[in-house]
């Protein structure tokens, strides 16, 4: 096969609300006749991107979601920005296995939009990405930390509806919030499980979830981690990680631009510690066009830093399409 790549990529951890480029999302808003914040292109390509040190932590960065959720709330928004991620990871990155994720009831405008029709549309995006490229890729559905119990396990509900559709795992993320308990999750991660779906957790990424990674994995006994820095600095979790096999979704350029690790010093640290520990863990995006970055980036950034070098990147691509719910 002819292309400028060395090799095929995996990608676990993408955002739908992050990986749309800037011009379809302007497209997309306008079509569907959603006021945007300005009337500039530009101005709008700014509201929806993050540059180093504009950003002062994790919320300011959740916050960029408001307005690519609003924009995605659509069957139609979705199914074309499902369909423009997919197929624009293999042209730009020769990515050839993919998750990505989203949380439908961040797209149906307070219930006014159907989540069958959303999700449905999600899965004909990828599907058609599929027919036009020589890609595998799936869908996990999105649990939310600010979310009441109930609510979530109805997400949990139209994941195993669709799990035979396209939809292959399911993730807990958002904002800390208080009241949240990992382990009030146990019981709908196992029905989750036994349904055959993959899951993952957003954890130990903020000091105030860093407990977070050892109770998720004993509690809900996922096979994944999204993030997961905070390990690094609890032997405790570093071994249980290894000891259960599970693989971190490493995200450099998001946790350095949101000050989730200060500075590529300490992203080294964490980095050596995992390696240290054996614990296993792939390299992705988060959102590569919010944070201005991609998948050969993210290596790029590794490498350049001294922080790992081919042999290691080739073996954390190994460990992703292991771990990859899409089989």
């Amino acid at each position: 096969m002819a292309t400028p790549f060395d090799y095929e990529l995996t990608e676990l951890h993408t955002h739908v609300g992050g990986a749309v480029s800037p011009e379809i999302m302007w497209s997309l808003a306008h079509s569907q006749g959603i006021k945007i914040r300005g009337k500039d292109y530009w101005a709008f390509v700014d509201s929806i991107t993050v540059r180093p040190g504009e950003i002062k932590g994790i919320n300011d960065y959740l916050d960029l979601f408001n307005v690519t959720e609003l924009i995605q709330s659509s069957p139609e928004g979705m199914e074309e920005s499902c369909r423009s991620i997919v197929g624009g990871a293999y042209r730009k990155n020769l990515i050839t296995r993919m998750e990505l994720r989203f949380n439908p009831m961040l797209r149906n405008r307070g219930g006014e939009r159907d989540l069958d029709h959303i999700i449905s549309a999600a899965i004909r995006g990828t599907e058609r990405a599929m027919l036009e490229y020589p890609v595998s890729a799936g869908i996990l559905l999105m649990l939310d930390r600010r979310f009441p119990l109930g609510q979530n396990a109805i997400i949990v509900d139209k994941a195993i509806k669709y799990k035979n559709r396209g939809v292959v795992g399911i993730d807990l993320g958002g904002p800390d919030s208080p009241g949240f308990k990992v382990k009030d999750y146990a019981e709908l991660y196992a029905k989750a499980g036994r349904a055959g779906l993959g899951t993952t957790i957003h954890a130990g990424e903020t000091d105030a979830n860093a407990h977070e990674v050892a109770t998720a994995v004993e509690e809900l006994g996922v096979s994944r981690m999204g993030h997961g820095v905070k390990a690094a600095w609890d032997e405790k979790a570093l071994k249980l990680l290894r000891d259960r096999g599970v693989t971190l979704e490493l995200c450099p350029t998001s946790n350095l631009n949101t000050n989730v690790v200060r500075g590529v010093g300490e992203l080294k640290f964490v980095v050596d510690k995992l390696l240290e520990a054996e614990v296993k863990f792939a390299v992705n995006t988060d959102g590569p066009e919010m944070l201005c970055t991609s998948l050969r980036k993210e290596r790029d950034l590794l490498k350049r830093e001294g922080i790992m070098d081919d042999e290691q990147l080739l073996q954390t691509e190994d460990w992703a399409r292991q771990a990859c719910f899409v089989k």
